[in-house]
């Protein structure tokens, strides 16, 4: 899945972001007008680490944000067996969110 944001999703994610201008302008180019990453370490002369960390610091702010209505986002440290069970449910969750509701 490519990641991707509407300019609006992006300005609400970056809200309140303590990141430099930069890394605004290196994710907005990646996230929301579909730049490839070269791009920005090309021009810029960065690394492919750092507009990477540009882009990751962004999408993780969008990802955090946007957890639907009913639904809470959990960091757990969990046994291998049990892992896979909430990652089972996370699946299921997800697939349910798709869903067209009848």
């Amino acid at each position: 899945m490519k990641k991707r944001l509407t300019e609006a999703q992006f300005q609400a994610c970056i809200k309140g972001l303590d990141v430099g201008q930069q890394t605004i302008e290196i994710a907005r180019g990646v996230l929301v007008l579909g730049q490839p990453q070269a791009t920005f370490i090309t021009s810029l002369g960065l690394t492919k680490g750092a507009v990477s960390q540009a882009v990751s610091r962004v999408w993780t702010a969008f990802s955090s944000k946007n957890v639907p209505q009913g639904y809470e986002r959990v960091s757990a440290v969990l046994p291998e067996h049990q892992a896979f069970i909430v990652r089972k449910w996370a699946e299921d969750a997800a697939t349910k969110k798709k869903e067209p509701k009848k």
